[in-house]
């Protein structure tokens, strides 16, 4: 393995704990509104993987979210504790 890592974890990655039910929804968006971000999709709903699908269908998010504007994501979403 390069840099001699042997952990599950790799030094970019660490926990967070969910604290309450506002900080899911946080990650969540986060979570759905990635491959965007990242230039891999034009919109949440063309990527194929995400558990995004399954909150349509259960009617958490609506059909068209984030289409027009993206989800607000605090930049530091990682560093709260």
């Amino acid at each position: 393995m390069e840099r001699g890592e042997r952990n599950l974890w790799q030094r970019r990655y660490w926990e967070h704990w969910i604290r309450d039910e506002r900080d899911f929804a946080t990650h969540c968006d986060y979570i759905h509104y990635n491959p965007v971000r990242h230039g891999l999709c034009e919109k949440p709903q063309n990527w194929k993987y995400p558990s995004l699908h399954r909150f349509i269908a259960e009617g958490i998010y609506p059909p068209n979210w984030c289409q027009e504007e993206s989800p607000i994501i605090p930049h530091d979403i990682w560093d709260k504790m």
